[in-house]
């Protein structure tokens, strides 16, 4: 299987299935462990947690890992629900100090500043959508905390984006993981997901923009 994240960072080291087979028997547990990593720690922006938990599904498919399936969607889950729980804390204890810093080789004011603007722009349902783009998906969980998001807010959406990412992409990985355009084009796909749950939204910012001009003309 091919990552687009690993080509893009130049990292043969992180393709998912070479993660996979050097956990061995600890594949599912060693999934969980990137998985929070990946949401909830800042340093695991660059991990391929899309075709990780296709991979594994794939993986499941093929009896290659020995749990139930509901069990490692389960783990999952919780694993990438507690990631965003982290990430969470950060940004309400070091978000300033960490975002103010310089850029480097790995960490870009970029990411940062593509991540705010779509908490912006989307509000609550970016913790949702933000599951399913990579990067944005670990940064977007620190911001909300620098913005002292409401928590009990913040758990609830991230609850029912960490469920439907981590359960979903797994189970694609399980029952459409032998079909190659599926396995070679799964970050596409999710990002194509994203492009068309935020169409409602768009239509919903240009009809107020309308209505604001509209308001305009009539006053004048």
């Amino acid at each position: 299987m091919t990552s687009l994240t690993p080509l893009l960072l130049g990292l043969d080291w992180l393709d998912p299935e070479k993660i996979l087979d050097q956990f061995g028997d600890y594949a599912l547990w060693g999934a969980a462990a990137i998985i929070f990593a990946e949401c909830g720690l800042l340093i695991g922006f660059f991990l391929p947690g899309d075709s990780l938990l296709f991979t594994v599904g794939l993986l499941l498919a093929e009896d290659q890992i020995s749990y139930p399936l509901w069990l490692c969607c389960a783990v999952l889950a919780v694993a990438a629900v507690a990631g965003n729980a982290c990430g969470y804390g950060i940004g309400v204890q070091a978000g300033p100090r960490v975002f103010n810093r310089e850029d480097s080789r790995i960490f870009k004011q970029a990411y940062v500043d593509k991540s705010r603007n779509f908490f912006e722009k989307y509000g609550s349902r970016a913790i949702v959508l933000a599951r399913f783009v990579p990067v944005v998906r670990t940064f977007i969980t620190v911001i909300a905390g620098v913005g002292s998001m409401s928590f009990q807010r913040f758990i609830t959406y991230s609850a029912i984006g960490g469920t439907l990412w981590a359960v979903g992409v797994t189970l694609l990985g399980y029952y459409l993981g032998s079909i190659p355009f599926v396995k070679h084009n799964v970050e596409v796909m999710l990002l194509a997901f994203v492009l068309v749950a935020v169409v409602p939204v768009a239509v919903e910012v240009l009809r107020e923009r309308a209505a604001a001009k509209l308001a305009e003309l009539t006053d004048d």
